[in-house]
């Protein structure tokens, strides 16, 4: 498979194997295509449509149908890595809005800041 953009959305199997008996759920990309090459996996956030269940650091998509969506998601930090070839296909992208929610949520999630730049609010 062709390395993905990060904040690309994706279709992934669930749960996470290559047996026939799945559901399908979407994905955000959150490695590097020079990443996805040298390891053969993608690192990914959940998306859900939950409304009734909360995690620390959700992030309610704004621009949902840009994204490929149907319907009102949220990103939701439980992370995991996937083998790039259980990659069911590409759904969108996140728009730029919710591109920077995402990176915001992943700094405080990892404490960590780009260079130069101060910790951002969420």
């Amino acid at each position: 498979m062709t390395p993905l953009e990060a904040h690309s959305v994706v279709l992934v199997p669930f749960p996470f194997t290559d047996r026939s008996a799945q559901k399908r759920r979407p994905a955000v990309v959150l490695s590097q295509p020079s990443f996805q090459q040298a390891s053969g996996h993608v690192l990914l956030a959940m998306v859900t449509s939950a409304k009734q269940s909360s995690w620390p650091l959700d992030w309610p998509l704004e621009q949902w149908g840009s994204a490929g969506l149907p319907q009102p998601c949220l990103v939701r930090f439980k992370l995991f890595t996937l083998d790039a070839r259980l990659i069911l296909r590409a759904l969108g992208t996140l728009h730029a809005e919710d591109r920077q929610g995402v990176i915001s949520c992943l700094v405080q999630l990892l404490g960590t800041t780009p260079p130069g730049q101060p910790l951002p609010n969420h």
